[in-house]
């Protein structure tokens, strides 16, 4: 398994693209600097009246596939 921290801040007009279909996937950078383009629908539970905001911990098989999305604070 291979795991990726980062730290995200989405406003609320950028996820309301997502719901009119304007978008499907989030580029994130981790602490290491690697860009990992994610769905945008993995980042659903944790949408709030302010967007999306924390850090965040994100578990992947060693063949790169989605396992979770974690949010650790």
């Amino acid at each position: 398994m291979q795991q990726y921290f980062f730290n995200i801040r989405v406003t609320t007009e950028q996820c309301q693209r997502f719901y009119r279909g304007e978008t499907h996937s989030l580029l994130v950078t981790d602490d290491n600097g690697k860009n990992i383009q994610l769905l945008f629908k993995h980042f659903r539970p944790y949408i709030d009246q302010l967007g999306i905001r924390g850090r965040f911990r994100l578990t992947l098989t060693d063949e790169a596939t989605f396992v979770a999305l974690e949010k650790i604070n």
